[in-house]
């Protein structure tokens, strides 16, 4: 289950030139980390529910001392079988797809301008039962709607994506990193890998966001 959104080239995530007027990085410089999982039944479109969730929930760790910051596959310790088939056990198999979405989100700042999202993937070794992405999203004020540029990780090195957003007020623009694919037995994570991304910060967005204010609360994604 590996969706191929755009061409990737030499393991670099590659986008249609642009030119940036924002430029937003994998770090905490930019606006506050956020988190909301989105939960689809294995059909990976029924959906079932979303919440705001906690980072570590989403199985997000920042490592601040080493630079990098690592998503892994969705685990739940409920051992109900509406979470694992036949009920929760290591070996047994997840009973849903969990869309896990860490990002960073302002409010009116970046409105009609071009946004780019950059960073570089330290390491992808994530199976085909997950996909890591990187995303742009240009939501509504009342968050009905929403434009976005979403690509898959496929291989190591820099990425960067970009989206023209609306000039429209109101409006809310994240970028972040979305995790896909079925949750997984808490001691059974490591066969299905995981993605490193590093987060250095992006100097030309640091002076930007003294934004104060700006950051909206969590809403369904």
């Amino acid at each position: 289950m590996r969706p191929i959104h755009t061409a990737l080239c030499a393991g670099l995530l590659i986008a249609p030139a642009a030119m940036a007027d924002v430029t937003v990085g994998v770090d905490q410089s930019d606006a506050p980390w956020l988190a909301f999982m989105n939960v689809f039944e294995l059909d990976g479109t029924t959906y079932a529910f979303g919440s705001g969730w906690g980072i570590a929930d989403l199985n997000a760790s920042f490592d601040d001392g080493a630079g990098t910051l690592e998503v892994s596959p969705n685990t739940i310790g409920d051992p109900d079988p509406y979470w694992y088939i036949g009920g929760g056990g290591p070996g047994q198999a997840g009973n849903k797809i969990m869309e896990a979405n860490l990002y960073q989100e302002v409010t009116d700042a970046f409105a009609g301008q071009t946004v780019t999202f950059e960073g570089t993937v330290l390491s992808d070794t994530f199976t085909s039962a997950h996909t890591a992405y990187v995303f742009i999203k240009d939501f509504a004020a009342d968050y009905s709607s929403f434009t976005e540029t979403k690509v898959a990780v496929s291989g190591t090195g820099a990425f960067s994506i970009s989206h023209v957003t609306s000039g429209d007020a109101g409006r809310h623009v994240q970028w972040g990193i979305q995790t896909v694919g079925v949750n997984v037995w808490t001691t059974d994570t490591a066969p299905f890998g995981s993605t490193v991304f590093g987060t250095v910060p992006t100097p030309a967005t640091a002076a930007i966001l003294g934004l104060g204010g700006l950051m909206a609360t969590r809403r369904r994604r």
